[in-house]
């Protein structure tokens, strides 16, 4: 999630519906300034007896930011507390139980995106080793109940645990047991947006096959392959989902507009703290009649902030965030942004991608999003066969979209390597989490503190 430093007192205040979509229009682009921004999790725990550490500890979340400033990162601050760095990589910040997240870049080939994966999972192993620290590539915490998990200090989420109970029964797992791969991409116009987003939306499932790797919880498999992705079924239905309005005529800018509008608030950042507003209208705070800021209007920098507060499985901001796979190892973090690059940054390849999907009707898509959790490649496809079968197609279009972007590295190579790790997923029908569940219940013998050696 995004990390507010700071209000500023020459921040626009929203006067009108029209401005609710400047942050759309500002993120159109022409091509050749697309870019691309990755984003990862990873577990954190002590070698010396697999426990989550908490935020003050000698050693701890703390003392592993603090480490990494060393490589240039800078120290951004809440309440007196360090709860984020940035730097010329992007931006180094923590989810609600300490899960430690690269917010990427915004970079031109997947070359530079693998190269900056690399480097960070290379600063903060070294930073780990000094502290006896590793880091888990997995969708969800394997061994762990919520209770053995610490909380970071960040007023947001403060405010979003208390929430969370109210709204559904998963989201404390969602907050503090789950780590995610992301990707962000550009659009060029509205229409292309559309496209981008119905296209990625309908796939959305098949990434989610693809990187399943969570079958775990408290220690034994849960019934699941990405249990990650169940989680998510049960948050919170006002702000989850596969969204059956972006399929509908009419969609664009002003149709999200009004889904964000009708997902209720989270917060209000002012003076350096986070005002609970949980449950509240962003309509009211539109007409000054919001009850913890009376008399207050918005600014577009609340703005801003609530649009993040929308989880569902594509998301629009300035750009489209791609939010459907399971944490997972270096191969894997470079796997996702080519996927979607391939599919969404050549032409050629998005109009084939939309004419796989474009005649699922909202019940098919549904039907993938509910069965993938547990089936993964084995869930029945919309045209006949399985996702196993669809993945064979989509990534033929995905390697000649990043054939055809042609983005070479110094050696000539294009991306299409790094797409490699998903060809033999779907060769071999196997996606991550029925690996491990094969050493759960061969070589490992049910010991489950054997994942560990999954490490990064």
């Amino acid at each position: 999630m995004s990390t507010r430093e700071a209000s500023t007192a020459d921040d626009p205040v929203i006067e009108s519906l029209d401005q609710l979509v400047i942050p759309m229009l500002k993120g159109e682009k022409p091509p050749e300034r697309w870019r691309i921004g990755t984003e990862h999790e990873k577990l954190v725990y002590k070698h010396s007896d697999k426990r989550a550490p908490s935020y003050d500890e000698p050693c701890g979340i703390r003392d592993l930011l603090g480490g990494l400033e060393k490589f240039g990162w800078e120290p951004v601050e809440e309440g007196g507390n360090v709860i984020a760095l940035k730097g010329e990589d992007g931006a180094i910040s923590l989810e609600p139980a300490g899960q430690l997240e690269l917010s990427g870049a915004p970079l031109e080939n997947l070359h530079q995106t693998c190269a900056e994966t690399g480097r960070h999972l290379a600063q903060v192993k070294e930073v780990g080793e000094t502290c006896g620290v590793g880091y888990l590539g997995l969708g969800m915490w394997p061994d762990k109940t919520r209770a053995e998990l610490p909380i970071m200090p960040k007023g947001r989420y403060d405010i979003m645990l208390r929430h969370m109970p109210r709204v559904g029964t998963m989201g404390l797992d969602m907050m503090l047991r789950t780590c995610t791969i992301q990707v962000n991409l550009d659009y060029q116009s509205e229409a292309d947006m559309v496209k981008k987003f119905r296209t990625s939306l309908a796939l959305q499932p098949l990434a989610t096959a693809l990187f399943a790797n969570s079958p775990f919880t408290e220690g034994k498999p849960n019934g699941f392959l990405s249990y990650r992705s169940h989680i998510w079924s049960d948050t919170d239905p006002a702000r989850t989902g596969m969204l059956p309005f972006v399929f509908e005529d009419g969609f664009g800018y002003e149709r999200w507009v009004r889904y964000m509008l009708d997902v209720p608030m989270y917060f209000v950042f002012r003076d350096g703290k986070y005002i609970d507003a949980a449950g509240l209208s962003f309509r009211d705070f539109l007409d000054g009649k919001l009850s913890v800021l009376p008399g207050e209007r918005p600014t577009q920098s609340d703005w801003w902030d609530h649009l993040s507060t929308a989880f569902p499985e594509v998301r629009l901001k300035s750009f489209l965030e791609m939010r459907g796979a399971d944490g997972g190892p270096w191969s894997r973090i470079c796997a996702l942004p080519a996927f979607w690059v391939g599919l969404l940054y050549d032409q050629s390849a998005l109009d084939a991608a939309w004419d796989l999907v474009k005649g699922w009707s909202m019940e098919e898509r549904e039907r993938l999003r509910n069965e993938v959790p547990r089936l993964a490649l084995a869930t029945r496809a919309p045209d006949g066969g399985t996702l196993q079968d669809l993945g064979r197609e989509v990534l033929k279009i995905a390697h000649a979209g990043l054939k055809a972007r042609a983005r070479l590295n110094a050696s000539g190579d294009n991306e299409t390597g790094y797409l490699e790790t998903l060809d033999e997923i779907v060769a071999s029908g196997k996606v991550p989490a029925q690996r491990l569940l094969d050493a759960y219940n061969g070589e490992w013998n049910g010991d489950i503190s054997r994942v560990y050696e999954q490490s990064f």
